[in-house]
């Protein structure tokens, strides 16, 4: 059994009704849309396919919507789950030739494939566990500063062409091995928006490889509402800061192990 979970806030039918084709169409056996809104005003949608589930729910944030839904998968028995951004869409056979790879590849607890914009450019979305610099400094401070580092962060070296073990997959698009959850845990829910993807991709990383495939395409519109608005960039760097207050700042021995790891393959000794 397949599942997955959108979560919404205030979203509009026709803003979500692009995924909700692309999961029907596929292998998917149920889909949860978590509504984090102050109304129901989705609740409409359910009467579109028998295999939608729909749970209207206190705004919890992101990661503890999600784990409404990820706590039914497991007590429906599926055994791979996909968080997905409501802002994503696929052709046909991508979840088949996920759930292919993943049944073949057993020691891998999460996968996420190619994702590109609208327009078809490369999200560099496999990244390396960030520092303070990666995920605040530069966000205040000239980018010209930080291109270089950006560039590694962002793994460009590898030429995203490749299946890779990469310690932080982006949370659009999260193909996650129930049995891998279970063993590394759930979303922290401490995490009310931003921060929850590096986390949960961390603790799996421990457990089992987190694998790039290049081999399918997602498209991702990426609003990156922090860089538009006040409130979100304050919730966004409210969440790092709890991030690295779980991990650590500067002193991460793990971090500096796993990226020393990710990067091996591509600049052996």
């Amino acid at each position: 059994m397949i599942t997955a979970s959108v979560v919404t806030y205030h979203h509009l039918l026709c803003e979500i009704d692009g995924l909700i084709n692309c999961i029907l169409q596929s292998s998917i056996d149920r889909l949860y849309i978590v509504d984090n809104s102050k109304n129901d005003a989705l609740r409409a949608i359910e009467n579109k396919s028998s295999k939608i589930r729909y749970i209207h729910n206190a705004n919890i944030g992101y990661g503890g919507a999600h784990n409404i839904a990820i706590k039914e998968a497991m007590a429906d028995q599926s055994v791979y789950h996909i968080v997905i951004n409501p802002d994503i869409y696929f052709p046909a056979g991508t979840i088949e030739s996920l759930t292919d790879y993943m049944d073949r590849n057993e020691t891998v607890g999460q996968i996420m494939p190619k994702i590109v914009y609208p327009n078809g450019e490369l999200q560099y979305l496999c990244k390396l566990l960030p520092t303070p610099i990666d995920l605040i400094f530069r966000r205040f401070l000239p980018k010209k500063w930080f291109i270089h580092r950006l560039s590694r962060y962002e793994m460009h070296f590898s030429g995203y062409d490749k299946e890779m073990n990469v310690p932080f997959l982006s949370g659009c698009f999260m193909f996650l091995r129930i049995e891998a959850l279970k063993k590394s845990g759930l979303f922290d829910e401490r995490f009310f928006m931003y921060g929850e993807d590096i986390d949960l991709c961390r603790r799996i990383h421990r457990n089992y490889k987190t694998m790039y495939y290049p081999w399918v395409t997602v498209t991702h519109v990426h609003e990156a509402a922090s860089y538009k608005s006040g409130k979100m960039l304050r919730i966004h760097m409210w969440n790092i800061v709890k991030y690295f207050n779980k991990w650590g700042w500067f002193i991460d021995f793990e971090r500096k192990r796993i990226n020393r790891e990710a990067i091996r393959p591509f600049f052996p000794d």
